[in-house]
């Protein structure tokens, strides 16, 4: 039979007010190009249209839909 232990108490420990970080570990962000050519855009809703727009596919169909209502400019 296995021998279980008595359950631990979770120790909380409260955030030091500054760590110091060893930068000579420090590893390159293997991320980092893909963010460079694809940068997150963040479009805050008001209230009345996130009521409507329940996801972000349907922002982004009648978004879609109302460009291509739009006439072209001239450039």
């Amino acid at each position: 039979m296995k021998n279980t232990s008595a359950p631990k108490k979770n120790k909380v420990e409260e955030m030091a007010a500054e760590y110091r970080l060893d930068y000579k570990k420090a590893k390159p962000n293997r991320f980092a190009k893909e963010m460079k050519s694809k940068p997150p855009v963040v479009v805050l809703l008001d209230d009345d249209v996130a009521k409507v727009f329940k996801t972000a596919e349907q922002v982004n169909t009648a978004l879609r839909a109302l460009i291509s209502a739009m006439p072209k400019s001239k450039a």
